[in-house]
């Protein structure tokens, strides 16, 4: 298992539908994730979920979508063949016609290295918070890390 990286100029793009159901993938995501286009769409997109990643922060995640937000978040994923990459992601929900919600649109960016090293930190606390007492207690170590702030904005001053 190895880290991959992607050109800070490049972008990893998907839409899934309200059930987090991949309906588009560009290159970048298929090269990235090491699945090939028919093994990613009608999927879920946790087929790229790593283990190491906080509940806490997709709760967070969904939470926000769920309520018609904008959310940015660090990502961890993991690739078809075991290797992982860091993302920092921009998810947003997709509209019709009418104004409803019919899906999600996440777009992707390399991440800072020293900003990841940072966030690993913080997620290892989080996920240890997790297994002994439940997400409910690391929603509650999350606050108090970032002394009350709301994540996006904690994440922006590092």
């Amino acid at each position: 298992m190895s880290e991959k990286f992607f050109s800070e100029n490049k972008q990893i793009v998907s839409k899934t539908d309200l059930k987090g159901n991949i309906t588009y993938c560009n290159d970048l995501f298929i090269e990235m994730s090491g699945h090939s286009e028919a093994e990613l769409i009608g999927k879920s997109h946790n087929i790229v979920r790593d283990g190491f990643m906080s509940k806490t922060i997709f709760k967070l995640l969904w939470d926000n979508l769920k309520n018609e937000k904008e959310v940015f978040a660090y990502v961890r994923n993991r690739a078809k063949n075991g290797d992982f990459y860091w993302v920092y992601a921009n998810v947003t929900p997709s509209y019709d016609k009418s104004n409803r919600v019919i899906g999600y649109h996440s777009i992707r960016y390399s991440p800072e290295k020293e900003k990841v090293k940072i966030i690993e930190g913080i997620y290892r606390a989080l996920s240890s918070a997790e297994k002994l007492l439940g997400i409910s207690a690391a929603e509650k170590k999350l606050s108090e890390m970032s002394k009350g702030v709301n994540y996006e904005k904690f994440i922006l001053n590092f």
